[in-house]
């Protein structure tokens, strides 16, 4: 019962930001946290989140899925050149029936459940090495890019 409320909160929480995020123009640096120049495009996405290390000592993405010297984690190779043609669509290596990024749905996308560390994952939470995790700011940042679309920009 605790849980339950626990979640409903944490949802209402998210869905008030959300709202806040969406119904505004805030500056999206005040939400990102540890990757200030953040934006929902793609290429800020790619640069900021996969292929770097920020400031809360979050490791870059590619350190594991990169086809640079090795076969990526998860047949996922996110290097900025690489990594949208292998989310957006793509169905998901580890579960049958998932898809990594579904545009338009940023719920319904597996990309979003890894890094939530949602309970109908396989394997773990991203990025594997415990944490630290994206912040809710990175994550409502990915999700409006979803959301408006996952475009190539």
């Amino acid at each position: 019962m605790r849980r339950r409320v626990l979640r409903a909160a944490t949802l209402i929480a998210s869905v008030g930001l959300l709202a806040f995020a969406s119904g505004c123009d805030e500056k999206l640096s005040d939400i990102a946290g540890p990757s200030p120049g953040l934006t929902p495009t793609y290429s800020s996405i790619a640069q900021n989140i996969f292929a770097s290390t920020d400031g809360s000592g979050r490791t870059a993405c590619t350190q594991c899925h990169t086809n640079q010297g090795r076969v990526p984690a998860a047949n996922l190779n996110l290097l900025p050149e690489a990594g949208y043609a292998q989310l957006v669509g793509v169905a998901s290596v580890q579960k049958p029936g998932a898809i990594r990024v579904i545009p338009g749905d940023a719920d319904g996308s597996y990309l979003v459940h890894k890094l939530d560390g949602r309970a109908d994952i396989v394997g773990q939470r991203m990025p594997r090495n415990a944490g630290p995790f994206l912040t809710e700011g990175q994550m409502l940042i990915i999700r409006r890019w979803i959301d408006q679309g996952a475009q190539n920009n």
